[in-house]
């Protein structure tokens, strides 16, 4: 999903224009989630870049993209550029004695 949304649109309110873009997203990475994984894959990762613009868009996290969002709306930004990408991801083995209850309190 690459998408550019305004956060200004007139006769609405900002709040719920801001809730719209925030639900449209969260809809996109569910629906997402829900397709069949392929052989070999252990679940959905996202690559994600946000920006005022197409040009000016950087690689986040998808866990800190709502709040880029929340920050650019709160700076008075009147559209945001927001990229979602879905990729295969693998879970990785931990080393041995690396996890919480290996360890001795």
């Amino acid at each position: 999903m690459r998408k550019t949304y305004p956060l200004h649109i007139e006769g609405k309110n900002p709040d719920r224009v801001l809730d719209a873009v925030k639900h449209d997203i969260r809809k996109y990475v569910k629906r997402q989630r829900r397709v069949a994984l392929p052989e070999g894959v252990d679940f959905w990762d996202f690559d994600c870049r946000f920006g005022l613009s197409a040009d000016t868009a950087v690689p986040v996290h998808f866990g800190n993209l709502i709040e880029q969002i929340d920050a650019a709306a709160k700076d008075g930004a009147t559209a945001v550029y927001v990229e979602v990408l879905v990729k295969n991801g693998n879970r990785k083995a931990r080393p041995a004695g690396s996890g919480p209850e290996d360890q001795d309190d």
